[in-house]
């Protein structure tokens, strides 16, 4: 495991476990292996939130804006820790070969398929960069639902999928295919918020 993710998951876990503890719903869904994990986005903390949810047994790797890598020390611990930056609005060529690597090296990859944050707890449309790194890879995808309001000194679920594998009709997925799966995942992560128990 990074020695600088365990670091920062021991110095952040007890101010959330105090504070806005984290449950996690179906943790059995989990696989092994390489898995791209792609949830709803509505906080920053979002990301603590899920690698609370998962445990340090199944540690994450996190696709982030590229803004929050520049940001004095805190950029510097995240990359150390596994978080690597992709540039938003156009494709990031060093993003997704890192995302790859991660991927076919047996990793797991989570990132947030709207590509920016919706706090009213709406769902946007996904961009179509998750349907082509686990077609690409071959890993499942893994859909996470994570409430918009994280509650004071209350459990705050967050509810982990089933995994699956998408499917085209060839080799190469067409642009019409990759928006389908796109779609498909976000229908998937939506269908999981009755299970929150709010």
């Amino acid at each position: 495991m990074n020695k600088m993710y365990l670091l920062a998951y021991i110095v952040v876990w007890p101010f959330f476990r105090l504070l806005k503890p984290t449950l996690c719903i179906n943790k059995q869904n989990i696989p092994k292996g390489g898995a791209l994990f792609c949830a709803n986005h509505t906080r920053m903390s979002d990301p603590v939130f899920i690698a609370f949810a998962m445990g340090l047994k199944h540690p994450i790797h996190v696709m982030a804006k590229e803004e929050i890598m520049h940001w004095p020390i805190i950029g510097w611990v995240l990359k150390k820790a596994g978080i690597f930056g992709v540039k938003r609005g156009h494709a990031d060529v060093t993003a997704i070969k890192t995302a790859m690597k991660y991927l076919k090296d047996g990793d797991r990859l989570l990132m947030f398929p709207e590509g920016t944050r919706h706090q009213d707890g709406d769902f946007g449309d996904a961009k179509t960069g998750a349907a082509m790194l686990a077609l690409r890879t071959g890993v499942p995808i893994v859909p996470i639902y994570v409430p918009a309001e994280k509650r004071w000194f209350r459990w705050n679920q967050v509810v982990i999928g089933e995994a699956y594998y998408p499917q085209s009709s060839g080799k190469r997925a067409t642009p019409e295919e990759y928006h389908a799966i796109a779609e498909d995942l976000m229908e998937r992560i939506e269908a999981l918020k009755p299970q929150a128990g709010r």
